[in-house]
């Protein structure tokens, strides 16, 4: 029994390295939004969201490594990266460097999602899995920012970094809205299971 508690603790444990990383990662969102929209600062930008990429990063090998998982962890880091892509989105939109249809179909992918997420809880049901599909194309978009920030302006340097900034988007977006529609497969699956199952 006393297993059990301890269990409970460490996971609604809030001040440990990874929840720290992760609210620094959360701190930084207005901060990349500030540097990207108003003195276009985007070496700046860029060192920011660096700092953003790698903490992700480090937080979930920490967590790990040093036993530190907990409830507010799960939320934080998500939340982390939905907030960058988010914020990277409408700042690229606002500038120019992206289409807006392009920003419509991604917003509506997490909106869809994040309806989904409700209706689960609502009928009873934990949030579905992560799936490799939806970490792949936040890969592919995390490379794709920083690469068409570069791709900006008519150095050598842009011009190399455009096509593969491109691919990345490319990759990332059809990836992203792919996870979106599996996660409405599974919210269907789910509510679709007797009312004994709900978790």
């Amino acid at each position: 029994m006393a297993d059990v508690r301890e269990e409970g603790a460490a996971l609604d444990r809030v001040w440990t390295i990874p929840n720290i990383l992760s609210m620094l990662r959360l701190a930084g969102v207005p901060l990349f939004l500030y540097l990207l929209l108003v003195p276009k600062a985007d070496g700046w930008a860029l060192a920011v969201l660096a700092f953003s990429g790698l903490s992700d990063w480090l937080d979930g090998k920490i967590a790990r490594w040093l036993d530190q998982t907990s409830r507010l962890g799960a939320l934080l880091d998500p939340a982390a990266d939905r907030l960058y892509t988010l914020v990277t989105i409408v700042a690229f939109v606002l500038r120019d460097i992206v289409p807006w249809w392009v920003a419509a179909l991604l917003v509506a992918r997490d909106a869809l999602v994040a309806g989904c997420i409700l209706v689960l809880r609502r009928a009873g049901f934990a949030p579905p899995e992560v799936t490799y599909v939806g970490k792949a194309a936040t890969f592919n978009l995390m490379y794709a920012f920083p690469l068409l920030l570069l791709a900006q302006g008519g150095s050598t340097a842009a011009t190399l970094a455009r096509p593969v900034a491109y691919a990345f988007v490319i990759w990332g977006g059809v990836l992203f809205l792919w996870s979106g529609l599996l996660y409405l497969v599974q919210t269907r699956a789910a509510l679709a299971m007797p009312r004994g199952a709900a978790v």
